[in-house]
């Protein structure tokens, strides 16, 4: 079977039929070409045979020149890169920039953690893992140069397939610099193409996915819709719902396990806003819907909403949905606790309402004793 990467003592290889040349240094660089028709089994068995040569390589780069160009000396590479681990696995290394610095001395920057926290999703789902995170310590101002070591599977990839992973870690990261994936990142996600990347990550407090449209010509849809959004209104962090990808249960929550885009046209995103408008009081400071085409008349659509001021909670929804029934006399108040939506008590608008009233009469408001959790029944809202 003929190698699709061959090491040949003492300096000599080939990708995919093709000479490369190192740089002059320790690392050898490919075409951007190459990664298509090489496996990384070929490409880990000849890494290990120039280490056992004496060879050591430092990684295998890709230039950036377009493919009828080839200059390996003082070329141009990618920020993507594979290294051939200490323990003998293929490894992808991939860079990093961010205008923030850390410490590598300082173990409470956490810079490992913090990538960890944000890639670990990602990778888990191409069984990937992260080995080391390298934080930038030659450059004294920004941009820094931060580097990412992966562990990657070799069996039946390409270099392209395992390029891919490193180019997603690269994007989560740029989307989420801080290293924790926000509101914010998943729109900046969805908008830039890239929703696949928050594919195994988990609902939670600020984050809701829908596999379908909600159906705004109905009253039960609209409702629907407004219920979602007033509950991340009414908590402490905003949030988003994004219309077009699916989840599966796991123990504990859901887990963002695919993407299916619905319908989308150039009215989606009035349509959205209208339902929203006509429905919750007051209007959300900030709110941003945006639709997103993935196709010919599909995509995803984003309700994005920042936390809102006390002072215009809670937010309140003309209508409610009681078992299987729309009614649209009642209000709904609702917030939003983990993955689940749990009313607000009457207790606790009592409470909003009198301090209210106090402000307004005496100028500060006074110390309410409010009932403990159990003592009186009843709610004025629904799920």
């Amino acid at each position: 079977m003929t190698l699709t990467v061959r090491f040949d003592p003492p300096r000599v290889w080939y990708f995919g039929g093709e000479r490369r040349y190192d740089d002059g240094v320790d690392s050898i660089v490919i075409k951007r070409g190459d990664l298509a028709v090489s496996t990384a089994t070929d490409l880990v068995r000849a890494m290990r045979k120039a280490h056992r040569a004496g060879w050591g390589l430092g990684a295998v780069q890709v230039d950036v020149a377009p493919e009828d160009e080839y200059e390996p000396k003082g070329s141009f590479v990618e920020p993507i890169s594979f290294v051939l681990l200490v323990d003998g696995r293929l490894g992808v290394q991939c860079d990093l920039v961010t205008g923030d610095y850390y410490d590598p001395f300082d173990e409470d920057d956490h810079f490992y953690e913090k990538v960890a926290t944000i890639s670990g999703p990602f990778l888990k789902r191409y069984g990937a893992q992260l080995v080391n995170a390298v934080p930038d310590d030659e450059r004294s101002s920004s941009p820094y140069y931060h580097k990412a070591i992966l562990a990657v599977p070799t069996r039946s990839k390409t270099l392209e397939s395992l390029y891919r992973i490193g180019d997603g870690v690269r994007a989560l990261f740029a989307a989420a610099s801080t290293g924790v994936l926000t509101r914010r990142t998943v729109q900046d996600l969805v908008v830039a193409g890239r929703a696949d990347l928050l594919i195994g990550q988990p609902e939670g407090p600020w984050l809701d996915v829908k596999s379908a449209h909600y159906d705004l010509t109905t009253p039960k849809g609209r409702i629907s819709l407004a219920q979602a959004v007033s509950r991340f209104a009414n908590a402490e962090q905003g949030g988003i719902v994004v219309a077009g990808m699916g989840t599966k249960k796991i123990p504990g929550g859901e887990l963002i396990d695919s993407i299916k885009p619905v319908p989308v046209d150039t009215g989606t995103v009035r349509r959205y806003r209208q339902a929203i408008e006509t429905t919750i009081f007051p209007f959300p400071v900030g709110l941003e819907i945006r639709s997103v085409e993935t196709g010919p008349g599909i995509g995803l659509v984003t309700v994005s909403l920042p936390p809102q001021e006390e002072e215009l909670k809670p937010f309140l929804v003309h209508g409610a949905i009681v078992g299987d029934r729309v009614e649209g006399a009642f209000i709904s108040i609702v917030r939003r606790s983990g993955e689940d939506s749990i009313p607000i008590t009457a207790a606790q608008i009592h409470s909003t309402l009198a301090a209210g009233r106090a402000l307004l009469r005496r100028g500060h408001v006074p110390q309410i004793d409010l009932p403990r959790h159990g003592e009186h029944g009843g709610s004025s809202g629904s799920r």
